[in-house]
């Protein structure tokens, strides 16, 4: 298509005029004498003609330019699949092909957009994150899975009033949001003490003020925050009372060569050389626990794995084992069902009153210890997973710690409580992914 301009179409157009009204004119002149009437007769003879002519030229750019107008209209109501035929290679076509471009990346600048709120709401709606956004009136706008779950028992929260589901929220997190500040709050959930950081932020959307709670789950976090505090000083303590039995048996063993036939003095070595024996394998026990491996998950069968435990530590199998394989370190795993085996048998229980339940809830398994002892009480349950805190004469109140680090690494969760069907004794529960992360 050849390239024309506006400018010379509409010298074409007026050169065009000008030749008909001047032959019109020089038709008139024959029949009138007077140049005036003459002119006049000629301009008024060749009116249709030049009105013709003008339509002609200009219905193009009239039918583009109401194009645009229309398209612009559409555009303002975030329609942007209107687009425009080029039909001439001037400055018209060329405002054409720059409408049919703006509206080109608009129409992808609008599927890039909608793909990142899709993304976005698809994290924001898996996370764990607790986050409710409510407008001036108290009212919710926008809520992620874990806010439902937790304020309606999974059903929605948009349009409801947030200040009528805080009354039947539990009492510390009513007064933490009523605290309009960033706070640390500890609350039941399940029967479980969990902590929770809540986070408030006010702003404006759309120039309407908005209210945004951010709830965040810490207890797992400072477990392990508190876990590696206590590996780092059990670390410190046994490397120096290593430093300092070493000497000392050594010291004990080359008193005791001379003490010859001294009862006496024998005696008092043979004593401090087994103490100091003693003392080392005590503290050999905390320097394991400080330096646990991560686990390394493989596909284990339930019937080998729970045979291999009722050989080392005889219990009650309640129930079927699942058909779908675990996915867990087995050594660490066994180790962890070995603590709690052997605790439950020093509860007082009989050997048939300890009982294991191992069944697969779909995206996770859940096994339960279950004992036939006197329980447990609400302080044992309070602080029976802190480290070195334990019940027993002799224990090192690592055992359960040691327990839920190791189900914690397998990307699970451990609870303690007592028995809820209707006989006495505690239960130990088990959460391990079906798929280690």
């Amino acid at each position: 298509m050849i390239r024309t301009s506006l400018a010379g179409r509409a010298v074409v157009g007026l050169g065009l005029t000008a030749l008909a009204t001047a032959a019109a004119t020089a038709v008139t002149g024959y029949y009138f004498h007077s140049p005036l009437i003459a002119g006049l007769a000629g301009l008024l003879a060749s009116a249709p003609l030049i009105i013709w002519f003008a339509i002609l030229v200009t219905r193009p750019w009239s039918r583009v330019v109401r194009a645009v107008s229309d398209g612009i209209v559409s555009m303002r109501d975030h329609d942007f699949s209107v687009s425009i035929r080029k039909i001439s290679n001037d400055e018209i076509g060329d405002l054409v092909v720059a409408y049919n471009a703006l509206g080109d990346l608009l129409r992808r600048e609008r599927l890039d957009l909608h793909q990142r709120e899709l993304l976005l709401d698809t994290v924001i709606q898996t996370t764990p994150l607790v986050m409710v956004l409510t407008n001036s009136s108290g009212r919710v706008v926008y809520s992620n899975i874990a806010a439902r779950k937790l304020f309606n028992g999974g059903r929605k929260l948009e349009g409801l009033d947030f200040r009528e589901l805080l009354q039947q929220s539990p009492a510390p997190l009513r007064e933490a949001v009523t605290g309009q500040a960033d706070t640390l709050f500890t609350m039941e959930i399940e029967g479980e003490s969990q902590v929770y950081h809540l986070s408030q932020r006010r702003f404006h959307l759309n120039a309407q003020p908005q209210q945004l709670l951010l709830l965040k789950q810490l207890t797992r976090e400072l477990a392990a925050q508190e876990v590696a505090v206590w590996k780092k000083v059990i670390r410190v303590i046994a490397h120096e009372l290593n430093n300092s039995l070493a000497p000392i048996n050594s010291l004990a063993h080359s008193g005791k060569l001379l003490a010859g036939e001294n009862p006496q003095l024998d005696r008092v070595f043979t004593t401090i050389g087994d103490r100091a024996a003693h003392l080392a394998s005590f503290i050999d026990g905390y320097a394991r626990f400080a330096k646990l491996p991560r686990p390394l998950p493989t596909s284990v069968d339930w019937a080998p794995f729970i045979g291999r435990l009722q050989a080392a530590m005889p219990f009650q199998l309640d129930g079927a084992l699942p058909a779908r394989a675990g996915s867990f370190d087995a050594s660490q795993l066994e180790q962890v069902m070995i603590n709690l085996l052997k605790n439950a048998s020093e509860s007082g229980s009989r050997q048939e009153q300890i009982a294991v339940k191992i069944r697969d809830s779909g995206h996770e398994f859940v096994i339960e210890v279950a004992d036939g002892g006197s329980g447990l009480t609400p302080s044992v349950l309070r602080d029976a997973l802190l480290p070195f805190f334990s019940t027993k004469a002799t224990g090192t109140g690592l055992g359960l710690t040691l327990c839920r680090e190791i189900i914690e690494a397998h990307g699970g969760r451990l609870s303690l409580g007592n028995r809820s069907d209707g006989a006495t004794g505690a239960v130990v529960t088990l959460w391990i992914p079906s798929a280690v992360p």
